[in-house]
């Protein structure tokens, strides 16, 4: 992926946060952008600033957590542009509570966000991505917490591991059918983005939600990032071909003394933002 001016990138959740950021960067280095997100309004923000900088951009509004929709994206990006070089499989959404708490329309709306999308993303792009003859990457937005456990957090965090296995073994048959496409799972720590806000577009049809009653595990602490370092640190991450993206390296012991608890005694402990 060393050549990416005039290619294309397509960015779920390219609304506002991270997405937007990378988007940004991508913009930066010379590329096309395919943005979706489920905020009309944020979108058409994002795609003016990203066209100030001279590059081609098209908005997509969608629901990601449906197949159709992101269907429909893959064949917008095509249809206009013929190759995909950059596949960010980013929306995400969040809600807190027990795990008990949690209706089946919290559990329902969150997995549908955080991990169906990528696997649509993966059925959908993939195919198309093998036969176009270009190096490639996928970028899947994980979260350290889909590598330790938090508390009030099961739903986001039994979608974040489901993303972060998908993409391992995505990355193993890709490797194995010989294929130009690198993978890489980003697993970003605290970073200020308006993810808390997410419930303000959750459908109605999910309408049975567990009481709003916890307070977010960040409540009063200063994000060290910014959605705009986790981008560049993603464009180093895909022209280097690194499959992990750990944000925050402070939590890399962790991670090992978790592993290392594995088929020992070790007893479950909630990941602690610093």
């Amino acid at each position: 992926m060393e050549i990416l001016r005039d290619r294309v990138a397509v960015v779920t959740g390219g609304a506002s946060g991270i997405g937007r950021a990378m988007a940004r960067r991508f913009a930066a280095e010379g590329m096309h952008l395919v943005i979706a997100d489920i905020n009309a309004e944020r979108l058409a923000e994002s795609a003016a600033e990203l066209r100030s900088t001279g590059r081609e951009v098209t908005e997509v509004v969608l629901d990601v957590s449906r197949a159709e929709d992101i269907a429909m994206l893959a064949d917008t990006a095509f249809d206009r542009y013929g190759d995909v070089a950059i596949l960010c499989n980013n929306a995400g959404v969040t809600k807190r509570a027990r795990s008990w708490e949690l209706t089946l329309d919290d559990w329902t709306w969150v997995l549908g966000v955080d991990l169906w999308s990528v696997i649509h993303g993966v059925r959908t792009f993939v195919p198309r991505m093998l036969t176009q003859g270009a190096p490639a990457h996928i970028v899947n937005t994980a979260s350290v917490t889909g590598l330790m456990p938090l508390i009030d957090m099961a739903s986001y965090c039994s979608a974040k591991s489901g993303v972060v296995s998908l993409s391992e073994c995505l990355a193993i048959e890709l490797a194995e059918a010989g294929a130009e496409i690198g993978v890489s799972v980003l697993a970003p720590g605290f970073i200020d983005t308006n993810i808390g806000e997410s419930g303000a577009h959750r459908p109605a049809v999910f309408a049975e939600s567990a009481p709003a009653n916890r307070p977010r595990s960040t409540t009063g602490l200063e994000a060290t990032m910014t959605a705009d370092d986790v981008a560049g640190v993603v464009l180093n991450a895909v022209q280097q071909n690194r499959f992990w993206i750990l944000t925050h390296q402070q939590y890399r012991s962790s991670l090992v003394e978790r592993a290392e608890g594995i088929g020992t005694d070790a007893r479950p402990v909630s990941f602690r933002v610093v």
